[in-house]
């Protein structure tokens, strides 16, 4: 049976981002999740010490078949967990993957014109025997808590040995893949509680034949800032990509205890890019962390509330809220409540404020030989890159990371196409970049629409300084002519391309999608098969 678990990311805005006669970059391609075939998302949305997870599940197969564990570092009740909407976790991948842009010259013999830039209900627990409750301490594992959350029914484990919690899985008919117990063994003598997920399949929706579960959403307080990963290296098999969106009051993050590097930006590439971006932006990222050996590469860290160019719009207020907001405010504290005597005061709680906040994306290839930590994030300085518009000479700067007192970084690639047109005016003026001359302007195109199918049919690595019009000199990359494909591979992600347009300016084209392939559970959540009892 396969299976498969995809935690998709989130992404958040006050409003509608407004310009003024924008323009910010004709939209054609991004390179998503769906890029990926072995991909795992998450969202953390982070604030003091609470951490809000959200994940969507992408299961396909029999729901009594279902189950899941992640580690997590309290116990959590009802009330820290909930079901989600599935459809805002693409728009978070679309607003934060890498991007293809293009730029027309503009004629040189017309006047010139400046552009602004943009700036669930309760259920009754089934009581538990007392045999029950005595057989459980055998394995030296307690049920801290038990509830049901929709079509999910939850139980929070504690383990005194991992041995035993092993066994006591199995016993439960989980089938679990061999070297389990190693990989639970520091999770349990640091006293690790764990999150386990079955369904209840009368409560199991279906479309066209397949099960879909609701994504999950659960929160937390700890002070250390991390994500579990050792747990999905039992069902790894070869690289696996794990991209994490990370949402913070002001604040970026990345990695503490692994290398961190950025996606070179900014770069110029040939037209027949757009054929096939998905498998030049896997090329390109392969090669960065062929320069960066293990290494955790930043592609995207940007004020949630604005974008350029914008693939959609962002996230509204109320979709921010649903993937955390409601839950990140902390409580106003009385100074006085720990002197003994005193009655504390109660303080009326501060109201949410959907701004300021900053998403970050962090994008890790590892194998098992890999990955021998889990992830601690720490804040980061503020960076930018990959914006502006090309200079008269169709140069673009920040192709790299560089510290500033913003953020605004962004993996984006431009195709340019100069003027082709004869030049009938004295004094013309090149070297002006904007929309189609001429053309029906663009309408917002999502980015998830057009990434491939997976990277495991052709890859462009060796073709990329054919590709590029822009010399990658941290890469030893530099601009040139390569071997074409062979005849007879189609590019994959070859699509056809389709024009559309926007009414603040940020215009954008894009391809259509090839099929989504399988998402493999990797990295927090692991799918475990659940044997069926004979009848």
């Amino acid at each position: 049976m396969k299976q498969a678990i995809a935690v998709l990311g989130l992404c958040v805005a006050m409003a509608w981002p407004t310009t003024s006669r924008a323009f910010c970059g004709f939209y054609v391609s991004g390179a998503d999740a769906s890029l990926y075939n072995n991909a795992t998302m998450v969202v953390m949305m982070r604030e003091g010490t609470r951490t809000v997870l959200s994940m969507q599940n992408n299961y396909q197969g029999p729901p009594e078949d279902f189950a899941m564990i992640v580690p997590v570092p309290v116990v959590l009740q009802e009330e820290n967990v909930k079901t989600l909407p599935p459809e805002i976790f693409s728009r978070v991948d679309k607003l934060a993957a890498p991007r293809l842009v293009e730029y027309w010259e503009q004629d040189p013999c017309r006047p010139m014109v400046v552009y602004e830039m943009a700036a669930g209900a309760p259920m009754a627990r089934r009581a538990k025997s007392s045999a029950d409750a005595e057989e459980d301490s055998k394995y030296g594992v307690t049920i801290e808590a038990q509830f049901k959350v929709a079509e999910y029914d939850i139980v929070i484990l504690s383990a005194k040995d991992s041995g035993g919690l092993d066994k006591w899985l199995r016993k439960n008919e989980y089938n679990i893949p061999k070297g389990a117990n190693a990989v639970l063994r520091p999770y349990v003598e640091q006293n690790t509680k764990f999150f386990v997920a079955k369904v209840d399949a009368e409560k199991v929706t279906f479309r066209d034949g397949k099960t879909v579960l609701s994504p999950l959403r659960f929160h937390y307080d700890a002070p250390t800032f991390t994500l579990p990963v050792r747990l999905g290296l039992l069902n790894s098999a070869g690289h696996q990509d794990l991209i994490v969106h990370i949402l913070g009051k002001r604040q970026r993050y990345e990695v503490a205890n692994y290398k961190n590097a950025s996606i070179p930006t900014n770069i110029r590439v040939e037209d027949s890019v757009r054929k096939s971006f998905g498998a030049f932006y896997d090329a390109l990222f392969e090669r960065t962390i062929e320069k960066n050996p293990g290494a955790v590469v930043t592609e995207y860290a940007w004020d949630a509330t604005t974008c350029d160019p914008c693939p959609e719009p962002p996230l509204r207020p109320d979709e921010l809220a649903t993937l955390g907001g409601d839950v990140i405010v902390p409580g106003e504290q009385d100074p006085y409540s720990d002197i003994p005597g005193v009655v504390p005061q109660r303080r009326r709680r501060p109201s949410w404020q959907p701004y300021g906040f900053v998403l970050t994306r962090l994008h890790y290839r590892y194998d098992k030989d890999g990955l021998d930590e889990d992830l601690v994030f720490r804040a980061a300085g503020p960076i930018v890159g990959g914006r502006g518009m090309p200079d008269r000479k169709g140069e673009l700067g920040e192709r790299r990371a560089q510290a500033s007192s913003v953020n605004n970084f962004q993996g984006r690639y431009v195709i340019l196409h100069p003027w082709e047109e004869p030049i009938a005016c004295e004094n013309p003026q090149r070297g002006t970049w904007g929309g189609p001359p001429g053309g029906p302007t663009p309408r917002p195109f999502a980015a998830g629409n057009t990434a491939l199918g997976g990277t495991t049919g052709k890859t462009l690595t060796g073709q990329l300084p054919g590709l590029i019009q822009t010399d990658i000199p941290e890469l030893d990359l530099k601009a040139g002519a390569v071997e074409a494909a062979p005849k007879g591979k189609p590019d994959p992600g070859d699509t056809k391309s389709g024009d559309t347009s926007s009414s603040d300016g940020c215009s954008v084209s894009a391809a259509k999608s090839a099929s989504l392939g399988w998402i493999a559970l990797c990295i927090v959540a692991m799918w475990l098969t659940r044997r069926r009892t004979a009848t």
